[in-house]
């Protein structure tokens, strides 16, 4: 198979990459290991994390267009209630983590929207199931790429110009023999005021299986006990006042225990079942919805005992099975043994919905991925570039190469070897050019989450909205290269030739700069 551009990984950067090549004139395939498209919006199950401002500005167009069409997807399709029919900033799960909770389907859906007339008119090819197997690199530049069927173990050979790593976890990298970093760096690697003395390739951030929950009044839906319940109902961190599975969670900046109810009571504590609820019930007509639906990804669900990436098979194995088994056994304890408002213990009526996570299970596809593999690039974001703290009144750094912006603070979750926790405040930021190419390889741009930051900054840079903005520009980037017969390298070296691509990138409504606005 010959293309132009060839995207391995089919999440939110690699659909947004897609998108934007096709649009300039490029064919295109785009590899994925699920079923699904999405990435973190629909395989993963996780709701957008997104910045304050987001309602008004701080996006791409299109990721704008997203977020109006899951609500026009709700209104047009669902019997909402008149309240909700007339709230122009509707939240259909009145998640309190994002503005705009919703089902994985329906990102599903209105993503398919996006890519359906390139689908059809065949300048996007989709290989779902497909999984990196090889990559054949000749004098710095990669010539094919294997993928393998997931279902007929047969092996497809992709020829392209350019090939984009959209993968979860940064899997063309390794295989392309390109140079980059996993876990915690060293203090004297990047200079971060909060980088580690000692680093560890190994020390990386939880990974989270998510599930989703309806509740369902009046009914038991207990499951049976899960193999690893005992020592997950007896774990307790060495780095937590509090069992791992309990009412209490972590401060985010200070480590210490919280308590937060299971559902809103008379405390006024924001509740855990409405943290990453998608479907509120209230706001639908009376009845179509028999309760609430909630996506749980709780820091009691955050799997820390040990790392995915670059270990064994086996390890590997062990660990996803561990997370997962750590859902479960938090599952069995909501429905179980949980303190409930009225005195007793457990909600038998939590029911597992596998039609939510297109699933047999109603567990998410794939565990949600907070860190991946890092591409060595040409430019890396430092903890100094953003920290609000370390930046002191200096405010928002404004990049000549800025491909795009994001915002979030810097939020790092326990990590696997150090069990670090570190959470700070943060200027919104830009995107630089630097950090989509590689030191090295001359055809391979990174299009999600492991382009060139360090692990504190991936911290901000691993969200939503920023993932989306990241495969628009890298997309673009292998489009423009191509079209004007220019390298990656050579682009970065000619400020004219950025201002062109960053003329496309204006003209397709990427915000390159933020106004002057406060911290998150």
């Amino acid at each position: 198979m010959k293309k132009d551009i060839a995207i391995i990984g089919g999440g939110i950067g690699g659909c947004m990459a897609a998108l934007s090549a096709v649009k300039l004139g490029k064919k295109v395939v785009m590899t994925e290991e699920t079923k699904w498209i999405g990435g973190q919006l629909t395989s993963q199950a996780v709701p957008p994390d997104e910045h304050p401002w987001i309602e008004e500005f701080g996006c791409t167009e299109t990721y704008r267009k997203f977020r109006n069409e899951v609500r026009d997807y709700y209104k047009k399709n669902y019997p909402l209630n008149e309240n909700a029919k007339n709230n122009n900033r509707l939240n259909p799960g009145n998640g309190w983590v994002s503005r705009i909770a919703h089902e994985p389907r329906v990102a599903l859906n209105i993503l398919y929207d996006f890519l359906q007339p390139y689908l059809s008119n065949g300048q996007i090819e989709l290989l779902l199931e497909h999984k990196i197997t090889g990559v054949e690199v000749n004098n710095d530049e990669i010539k094919q790429v294997y993928v393998q069927n997931l279902l007929t173990e047969e092996e497809i050979e992709i020829e392209a110009q350019f090939f984009l790593d959209a993968t979860e976890l940064g899997d063309v990298l390794p295989l392309a023999g390109a140079e980059y970093s996993i876990g915690a760096e060293a203090k004297s690697e990047t200079a971060e005021y909060h980088a580690l003395d000692v680093g560890d390739p190994q020390d990386m951030q939880s990974i989270t299986h998510v599930f989703a929950l309806e509740f369902a009044e009046g009914e038991n839906h207990t499951i049976e006990k899960p193999e690893q319940y005992e020592f997950w109902r007896n774990y307790q961190a060495p780095f937590l006042k509090h069992k791992q599975i309990s009412e209490y969670i972590p401060e985010a900046d200070t480590g210490e225990s919280k308590i937060l109810p299971l559902f809103q009571d008379e405390s006024n504590r924001l509740p855990l079942w409405e943290y990453r609820r998608i479907i509120d019930a209230n706001q639908f007509t009376d009845g179509f919805f028999k309760g609430d639906i909630s996506l749980i990804n709780w820091p009691q669900n955050d799997y820390w005992l040990g790392s995915i990436i670059d270990v064994s098979p086996e390890e590997k194995a062990t660990h996803l099975k561990g997370a997962k088994q750590l859902s479960l056994s938090l599952l069995y304890w909501l429905q179980t043994e949980a303190p409930r408002a009225d005195g007793g213990k457990g909600y038998p009526e939590l029911k597992l919905r596998p039609d939510i996570t297109g699933t047999d299970d109603g567990f998410a596809m794939h565990p949600y991925i907070r860190e991946s593999r890092r591409i060595k690039a040409l430019q890396t974001v430092v903890e100094e570039d953003i920290n609000a703290d370390l930046r002191g009144g200096a405010g928002i750094k404004t990049l000549e190469n800025s491909v795009g912006i994001g915002a979030y603070r810097i939020d790092l979750h326990p990590t696997t070897k150090s069990n670090r926790l570190f959470y700070a405040k943060s200027y919104p930021f830009e995107i630089p050019l630097g950090s989509l190419i590689p030191v090295r390889i001359k055809n391979l741009i990174p299009a999600c989450k492991n382009i060139g930051t360090t692990q504190v900054t991936n911290g901000c840079f691993r969200v939503h909205p920023v993932e989306w903005n990241i495969g628009e520009a890298a997309g673009t980037l292998a489009a423009f290269s191509i079209n004007s017969d220019i390298s990656l390298h050579e682009i970065y070296n000619s400020p004219d030739r950025i201002k062109e691509y960053q003329s496309l990138l204006v003209d397709r409504g990427i915000s390159l700069h933020w106004p002057e606005i406060t911290t998150i």
